[in-house]
């Protein structure tokens, strides 16, 4: 059964450790990320943009699809399946379909606009049981489409978005979707403690996982942020081992061309990738 992400993350603000938000691309991550967190015993969220929804057939696709496997691999721990930087039209198509969670990121709106449509979406996830995020700042670089500059966020209009009721915030704080570049400048510390600051015990989210040293994910995690989306790391583990088992001449082998044995060397590279990050963010034993 999925939950939405409410409680899992409450438990981790008061446990200062966060909650893994892996994205899922197709059957073989959704169910190694699930295979992954029930051996650990981790609460989990899969996260799914509305490209990689439309890339699996649509969003009532993957909801089915990520029920079945909760039941048929007798998976225990909370999974919730969250939207990830959803569009208002995204949203409700998500809220149909049966997810358990939304993100709706109204970033590149004004801020008066993003305070209205995250209103109306914080109603109608609620009467539904469901949680939402919201997002303030945007997330530099590109995913699905979704490109920005990467500004860090204003406390204020964190604070005015938070007071209507949202469960969780995504805030800029210098993070940046995919490769981080070697001339990052790192996280801004001083935005995350000032966004702190104005929304109280509000749990924080914190985008761009893939590539922020261990030390500043600690930081993070210590300053208030609960949730951590990885997306990239898995599909560049998943690549490079598929690529190895090709290149080394496996898929010539008998039956190696079976998509069974090609993309197994993946899957177990998306279950390592996952076991390490669910160690980092100290969600391990937590479910």
């Amino acid at each position: 059964m999925l939950v939405n992400a409410t409680e899992m993350l409450n438990k981790a603000r008061e446990g200062k450790y966060a909650v893994g938000h892996f994205n899922i691309n197709n059957l073989e991550w959704a169910k190694s990320i699930l295979l992954t967190a029930q051996e650990l015993n981790s609460p989990v969220i899969l996260g799914v943009s509305e490209g990689a929804g439309k890339y699996m057939g649509g969003f009532k696709v993957v909801a089915d699809m990520v029920k079945a496997l909760v039941e048929e691999q007798n998976i225990t721990v909370p999974v919730a399946l969250h939207l990830d930087h959803g569009t208002y039209d995204g949203c409700y198509k998500c809220i149909k379909a049966g997810f358990s969670s939304i993100m709706f990121d109204g970033s590149h709106f004004p801020i008066d606009e993003n305070v209205e449509k995250t209103k109306e979406l914080i109603n109608v996830a609620h009467a539904m049981g469901m949680s939402i995020e919201a997002e303030v700042g945007a997330i530099g670089g590109e995913e699905d489409g979704v490109v920005a500059a990467g500004e860090c966020a204003d406390p204020n209009e964190c604070k005015m978005i938070a007071d209507l009721g949202v469960d969780f915030l995504a805030a800029g704080i210098g993070n940046i979707h995919g490769k981080y570049p070697a001339n990052w400048a790192g996280l801004s510390f001083d935005t995350l403690a000032s966004v702190k600051d104005a929304v109280g015990d509000m749990p924080l989210v914190l985008h761009g996982g893939t590539g922020i040293p261990e030390d500043q994910i600690k930081k993070a995690i210590s300053l208030g942020v609960c949730k951590i989306n990885v997306n990239t790391e898995c599909q560049l583990a998943f690549a490079a081992a598929v690529r190895e088992y090709i290149e080394a001449g496996k898929d010539l082998e008998g039956k190696g061309f079976d998509p069974r044995k090609l993309l197994a060397p993946g899957v177990e590279a998306i279950k390592q990738t996952v076991r390490d990050k669910i160690a980092l963010f100290g969600s391990a034993g937590k479910a």
